[in-house]
């Protein structure tokens, strides 16, 4: 849910913070229009705030702590949680440092870093951390495992984006002095990909998820079916998976995830602290389904599989009973595979179902959700329906969608339903940069970073309560995408944008602010083998 704070002085300090920066550490171009050198960057450690996304609360001041071949990590001796994150943060570590950096028990000698749980701290939230640093050491406190893991992310990024290499560098290892206390604006902060187009295995999707998190990302939104194939195995239907699977756009071999390797994603992204958010599209893009099972069909013939990029053309059969037969299985399995809290329905692009029949289907499938324990996101067009209460709407229209459609939306939010902002011309990942970008589509138009970050989730949307805004969500669909680089080149750095929209609080954004401290985070993509578009709008250092 979203959280309501106020911080009246939050852009004149971030504001503050780039005066600093810019004296300290050089960001910024040089003379020129050139970014600073790695000499530049050097001087001194990265000003305490200079991250993505922005923190909540800074207060620079005292000494810098330096990591050293002694350091240790301590974390609470009766915590699990926090020496699983302490030994996740060392893996990070011990690379690019060569240090041993050991976990241990909080009480085994002074210094060093330290991760704290307490419960006590109640006005962080459930996601919240605070951060402090000075010349002895780094501590890290949260209430809840979340906000720990959140922290850590904070310290890594304040680190030299040397330390995400995965060999040894040279340092120095340095944390500016200070403190950030720092929560999120919302509860929802999300990515989606889109694996039905173009299938990427398990070691692909972890990839992704490892980059999200440390954007402090906390749901991932994995679209699971769709017209070019089905990538998820049911046991109660198998051909989903082995036939309607076996293609994808262009004829390749598509593929699917057994329920084991759904699993695998589902630990590697709670461990990460995000929630998987698993999507079957329905009535509509369901044409995989449909060729792998000729009863789905009214008329009771199976269409050939398809491999195109069209949509709007098939439709689940709404007036046959084995339609709701084959959706409790589906709902049922998935939900059985799913710790997290949601199964999104789709319902979007359903031209080829009447809207008499639309409403009667969401009307039906709804209430299976809620059967097997599982809170129904759907894409805005669910609106046009009854929305089950609870349910969150994605919001995924165009600055030139219709008044009504907009309307009817609000409407639909100011009677209960909550808000996942996903409007296609701000955070579609799959959209060109420029008319020369060699990937993605344009349908939307073309978002440039700044077009992607420049936006309020609480406003966007003329007539919807800002209350009603449960987060954003920042899809890529992958009609043209197929590959890692595909997707670090169509991805970052808008990600990046989405998560400070969904992160840092309304006062601070500002664009001049938020593209001098994405400059800073060029480095760190790269020693992360991330591929990244180079925008011109964005003033990059060579840390």
């Amino acid at each position: 849910m979203r959280q309501h704070r106020t911080f009246p002085r939050l852009r004149l300090l971030g504001s503050l913070l780039l005066v600093v920066a810019a004296g300290a550490a050089g960001i910024g171009a040089a003379p020129g229009g050139a970014a600073p050198g790695r000499a530049a960057a050097a001087s001194g450690p990265r000003p305490l705030g200079d991250i993505v996304p922005v923190p909540a609360s800074v207060r620079p001041g005292g000494s810098p702590y330096t990591l050293t071949a002694r350091t240790r990590i301590h974390v609470d001796d009766d915590s699990r949680e926090a020496r699983r994150i302490g030994a996740y943060l060392a893996d990070v570590l011990r690379p690019s440092t060569g240090y041993a950096l050991p976990v241990v028990d909080d009480d085994e000698g002074p210094g060093g870093i330290r991760l704290r749980l307490s419960g006590r701290e109640t006005a962080l939230g459930d996601e919240g951390y605070r951060l402090e640093s000075g010349r002895r050491g780094v501590t890290v406190t949260a209430r809840t495992p979340a906000g720990l893991f959140h922290g850590v992310q904070t310290l890594r990024q304040q680190l030299p984006a040397s330390i995400e290499e995965d060999t040894r560098q040279s340092g120095p290892w340095r944390v500016a002095g200070g403190t950030i206390t720092d929560t999120p604006r919302y509860g929802y902060r999300g990515a989606m990909l889109d694996v039905s187009r173009h299938f990427f295995t398990v070691e692909q999707v972890k990839r992704y998820i490892d980059r999200m998190a440390l954007y402090k990302i906390n749901k991932l939104h994995l679209h699971l079916s769709d017209d070019q194939g089905w990538r998820i195995a049911i046991d109660s239907w198998p051909r989903l998976a082995t036939y309607g699977g076996s293609t994808q756009v262009g004829g390749g071999p598509g593929g699917y995830y057994t329920k084991a390797q759904y699993k695998d994603i589902v630990a590697h992204a709670a461990s990460r602290h995000l929630e998987v958010v698993p999507e079957i599209d329905m009535p509509g893009h369901t044409n995989a389904a449909l060729a792998s099972y000729a009863e789905l069909n009214c008329d009771g013939v199976a269409p050939p599989l398809y491999t195109g990029t069209a949509v709007g053309f098939s439709s689940l059969c709404v007036g046959k009973d084995i339609t709701y037969d084959f959706v409790d299985d589906v709902i049922r399995e998935l939900a059985a595979l799913t710790p997290g809290r949601y199964i999104h329905i789709g319902g979007d692009e359903a031209h080829s179902t009447s809207h008499e029949d639309y409403v009667t289907f969401m009307d039906k499938v709804q209430p299976v959700v809620a059967k097997y324990g599982k809170t129904v996101i759907g894409w805005h067009q669910l609106t046009g329906a009854t929305p089950a209460k609870g349910a969150l709407a994605q919001y995924w229209g165009l600055d030139r969608t219709s008044d009504a459609e907009k309307a009817q939306v609000a409407r639909a939010a100011q009677n209960g339903t909550g808000l996942i902002l996903s409007p296609a011309d701000r955070i579609y990942l799959d959209m060109k940069y420029t008319k020369d970008t060699p990937l993605g589509l344009s349908w939307a138009g073309y978002v440039e970073v700044r077009r992607s970050y420049d936006w309020d989730p609480a406003t966007y949307l003329p007539g919807a309560p800002a209350s009603a805004v449960a987060g954003v969500e920042a899809p890529l669909w992958t009609e043209t995408v197929s590959s890692n680089a595909h997707i670090d080149h169509m991805a970052f750095p808008r990600l990046l944008g989405a998560a400070e929209l969904g992160w840092s609080p309304a006062a601070s954004h500002d664009w001049e602010a938020y593209k001098q401290r994405l400059a800073g985070q060029g480095p760190r993509l790269e020693a992360l083998g991330v591929d990244f578009y180079r925008s011109p709008q964005v003033p990059w250092r060579t840390e």
